[in-house]
């Protein structure tokens, strides 16, 4: 049964536009595939979940510490791809930050050079996480992927390709290693000297989304987190970005949202459009008890046409978001309300 395909085709306009061009990062099919309870009360009970009704958040492993007695076994190296682009000196600089893997590639905004220590937000693009391409030409209001609102609201934006994606070292790991990536990019860019430590915020959208709560899901080190289109479950993408051992069902847990939230200790806000892909935004709403996480279902929008006005409000809200917490919050109308005319 389908629950999700996206209609809408961006047509290729340059080949080394990796987040526009490959159909995982315009459309992912979301197929249910019978995840059955049975089988997975079997794999979270073999990462050490109880699954007899004692599941509480007292009782329930982290998935920080799952992850810490687990071992993902990698069986496929996916697509190969060439190095990323180079960007336009004045918009992005390209550069490498240290990972578990080794140096991997990334875009940065420059220094802007007025001895401003800024807010900062870490985007992580759609479809081919992993690889990084030119995010900084235009896009249109009801599909910018690009998060060009942060930009140009003034904050920082960094843009990190994974493990395994452009030349990186390492395999793709399919929302697993590249978690740790995401947490080294943050101390790459919490070490620039116009950057504000205390104030990087983390994004992403569709498989970006979805590896932005998992990061969430893992550390505190973020302000706050903004997931827009996430799935559930990663077996809903119908053997899509799986490089893991196949039949094995704690691999595709581990690396699922939904039987993580509990884990999350700072504001998560997930975001997604009402005609886009709601059954998972409405199966974690259902699952989840923890007050950190928030869940927007924004009237009128699909999967991409979510994100521009979205992100609009949000790096509005950030730079006014300067005190000791965090005081961010929203409702659907302020995330939905914003057009390409808005101030």
């Amino acid at each position: 049964m389908m629950l999700f395909l996206e209609e809408r085709v961006v047509r290729e306009r340059s080949k080394r536009r990796h987040f526009l061009n490959l159909a995982p990062s315009i459309a992912v099919l979301v197929v249910a595939i019978g995840c059955s309870d049975r089988v997975t009360n079997e794999g979270l009970a073999k990462l050490g979940v109880p699954t007899d009704g004692s599941n509480t958040s007292q009782s329930k492993p982290t998935l920080a510490e799952v992850r810490r007695k687990f071992t993902t076994n990698i069986v496929e190296s996916g697509p190969a791809e060439g190095p990323a682009p180079v960007p336009p000196s004045s918009v992005f600089s390209l550069v490498k930050y240290p990972s578990p893997v080794g140096e991997l590639a990334a875009y940065v905004t420059p220094d802007p050079e007025d001895a401003t220590r800024r807010p900062a937000i870490i985007w992580i693009t759609g479809g081919d996480s992993n690889t990084i391409g030119e995010v900084w030409e235009p896009a249109p209001f009801d599909n910018d992927q690009t998060a060009a609102a942060y930009r140009n609201a003034g904050l920082v934006m960094m843009f990190p390709s994974l493990r395994g994606g452009n030349d990186n070292p390492g395999k793709r790991e399919g929302f697993y290693g590249e978690v740790d990536d995401v947490l080294a990019a943050a101390d790459y860019l919490a070490k620039l000297p116009y950057v504000n430590p205390s104030r990087i915020y983390l994004g992403g959208h569709s498989t970006g989304g979805t590896l932005a709560m998992l990061v969430g899901e893992i550390s505190p080190r973020f302000r706050a987190i903004f997931a827009f289109g996430p799935i559930s479950d990663v077996r809903n993408y119908g053997g899509q970005f799986v490089y893991h051992q196949s039949g094995k069902v704690e691999e595709a847990l581990v690396r699922s949202p939904l039987y993580w939230l509990d884990s999350v200790q700072t504001p998560l806000f997930v975001i997604e459009g009402s005609d886009g892909n709601i059954r998972d935004l409405n199966k974690m709403k259902g699952s989840s008890t923890n007050p950190k996480v928030r869940f927007f279902k924004l009237a009128g929008l699909d999967h991409f046409a979510v994100l521009a006005g979205a992100n609009q409000a949000i790096a509005a809200a950030i730079l006014h978001d300067n005190g000791p917490s965090v005081s961010l919050s929203f409702t659907p109308q302020e995330l939905g309300s914003m057009s390409p005319t808005s101030e």
